[in-house]
C-alpha cells in the first residue's frame, strides 16, 4: 500500500448503488463466468465477462460497500510495512515488531526497515482465527461438560 491510496467512506450513494448492486448480482454469484454489458447514456459500450472468482470478490467489495466501509484492495506479493501490518491485525506497532522479532510471523528488512509479505500476513491472521476459534469451542464443550448453564 502506498501513500497514493488513500481510503474514505462511501457516501449514501454510493452506498445505496452497492446495495442494489449487490442484490442484482448476487443471483449470479455461483455461476463460473458472467458476462456484463456497460451502457453509459443509455448505449452499450462496452462488455465484460468475469470469472466466477472475479464476481466473487467484485460481490464481497459491494457487500463492504453497501454496509458503508471502505475498502482497499492489495496483490497478495504486496510488502507492508510495520504499520501497514499492524492495522490490517488490529495491533499496535510495537506489539506487531514484538511478533517479528519473536519469529511469531516472516519478514524481511530493507535497509533498516521491516516488510512483510500479505501472503505472510493473512496466513497468520487465518492461523490465529482457527486457534481462537478452536480454544473457544474448547471453553464452550468445557462449561458445558462442567453445567456452567451455557449451551
Amino acid at each position: 500500500m502506498t501513500q497514493a491510496n488513500v481510503i474514505r467512506l462511501p457516501t449514501e450513494q454510493e452506498v445505496e448503488a452497492a446495495k442494489q448492486s449487490s442484490r442484482t448480482l448476487a443471483k449470479y454469484a455461483d455461476a463460473d463466468r458472467v458476462q456484463l454489458s456497460i451502457k453509459v447514456n443509455n448505449q452499450v459500450t462496452d462488455d465484460l465477462i468475469l470469472s466466477g472468482q472475479q464476481m466473487q470478490l467484485l460481490l464481497h467489495i459491494l457487500a463492504e460497500t453497501a454496509q458503508g466501509n471502505a475498502v482497499s484492495i492489495m496483490p497478495i506479493h504486496a510488502e507492508l510495512s510495520t504499520q501497514e501490518a499492524a492495522n490490517i491485525l488490529n495491533v499496535s506497532r510495537p506489539h506487531l515488531v514484538k511478533l517479528l522479532e519473536q519469529g511469531e510471523l516472516k519478514f524481511h528488512k530493507i535497509g533498516s526497515h521491516r516488510r512483510i509479505l500479505a501472503q505472510d500476513l493473512m496466513t497468520y491472521k487465518k492461523q490465529l482465527q482457527t486457534q481462537r476459534h478452536n480454544t473457544l469451542d474448547e471453553l464452550t464443550a468445557l462449561s458445558q461438560t462442567l453445567g456452567m448453564g451455557y449451551e
